[in-house]
């Protein structure tokens, strides 16, 4: 008897142990999060899965591999400055002097600049300060190719200069022309050069003003110069000034510094200017184009007061214009603008615009004779008048 209730009790208690242990495994299952125990830990069991688990629904913050961080503006400035740069070069000048005991001839370093190619013949394009003096000139090229420069044509009244390398063809890339008649304040522009020697040099900046005058190197002003806060130190004489679909709008040639650096104003000789020298110094080495003697006024002002012609805004002393009475733009005593002489016409072909005068008077040579067609005071007049020389 006692056995069996002995056995009974053993029985009871190992029962009791079993129901106890199997309630503690289900609450320690039902404390897991979701599925099953075997499913849960199962998913648990790999860090880089649980890692992968725990970002997979968070909004990326990583930007595309292809912009790199970059907004549109600033990848548009990248690609004007890498498809612009290979048609910028360096220019380098030097000075012979022979010794006076040995007889021996050394170059000395005179200075650099920058200038880019024009053509396709490897006409490279410069300021004319940049190489007066030297006795010596080289280029290099955007690929870092060496080549002795001879000089082809300078118009100092300019300050320009062309310069010819003897490069092949495919280490040529000509820098794509744009205009300036149609420029406006505010646009933005860039400068290409090689400031303190510092070669592929890009800055930005706009068109500060319009019409500016500056004084040459032979001392007569060139008019109707950009302005610009473009950044433009020494070495970036000659250099680019481009527009934001990188074609050629004007050459940097000064800056206003009181320092010597870059001061926020710089002066870049337009592009239509430019234009129509090249030409003529690679053919004649110099300016050959005739002129009436006139300062003219700009294009937009002309189309502003809804005129068809060139309207005279300065008439140069001494020059056939005085001579044949053209009359300037002037105020009267009461300050009120008087609009001066509006030239329609040379030799009885319509004159419609300043460049349509500027393309006329391409066909004479300084010293002709020729028919001028103006308007005055609502009046039609004729008027004789010989060409100067280019001034």
């Amino acid at each position: 008897m006692n056995n069996r209730f002995s056995l009974f009790i053993w029985l009871a208690l190992l029962g009791c142990g079993f129901f106890a242990g199997a309630a503690w495994t289900s609450r320690a299952d039902a404390d897991l999060p979701g599925g099953t125990p075997s499913e849960e830990l199962a998913e648990t069991s790999d860090p880089k899965a649980s890692e992968t688990d725990a970002t997979a629904n968070l909004p990326s913050t990583r930007e595309p591999a292809a912009s790199n961080g970059l907004n549109p503006q600033e990848r548009a400035n990248i690609r004007l400055f890498e498809e612009a740069a290979p048609s910028v070069c360096y220019i380098t000048t030097t000075n012979v002097r022979r010794d006076y005991f040995s007889r021996n001839i050394t170059e000395i370093p005179r200075g650099s600049g920058s200038g880019f190619v024009w053509d396709y013949k490897g006409h490279i394009i410069t300021n004319y300060h940049v190489i007066q003096g030297a006795d010596r000139a080289t280029v290099t090229l955007a690929d870092r190719s060496t080549w002795e420069a001879v000089p082809v044509g300078v118009a100092p009244e300019k300050d320009l200069a062309v310069l010819r390398i003897e490069a092949p063809r495919n280490t040529l890339r000509p820098m794509p022309v744009g205009t300036s008649d149609n420029l406006q304040v505010g646009q933005s522009v860039y400068a290409i050069g090689n400031p303190f020697g510092l070669d592929q040099t890009l800055t930005t900046g706009i068109v500060s003003a319009l019409g500016r005058e500056i004084e040459s190197v032979a001392g007569i002003p060139i008019r109707d110069v950009i302005q610009t806060d473009a950044a433009i130190n020494p070495g970036n004489s000659g250099g680019p000034l481009l527009d934001s679909s990188g074609r050629l709008i004007g050459v940097n040639t000064a800056i206003y510094s009181p320092s010597g650096a870059s001061a926020g104003i710089g002066f870049s000789i337009p592009v239509d200017v430019v234009s129509w020298v090249v030409p003529e110094l690679i053919e004649f080495g110099r300016l050959k184009r005739p002129s009436l003697g006139v300062e003219l006024a700009r294009p937009q002002i002309v189309e502003r007061l809804g005129l068809d012609g060139a309207l005279v805004i300065d008439v140069i002393k001494g020059s056939g214009a005085e001579k044949a009475g053209i009359r300037p733009t002037m105020r009267d005593r009461y300050g009120s603008i008087v609009l001066g002489d509006i030239i329609t016409g040379i030799d009885g072909e319509a004159v419609k615009s300043t460049n349509d005068l500027i393309l006329i008077l391409e066909k004479y040579e300084p010293g002709d004779l020729v028919e001028v067609e103006l308007i005055r005071d609502e009046k039609r007049l004729k008027a004789p008048l010989r060409l100067d020389p280019a001034r």
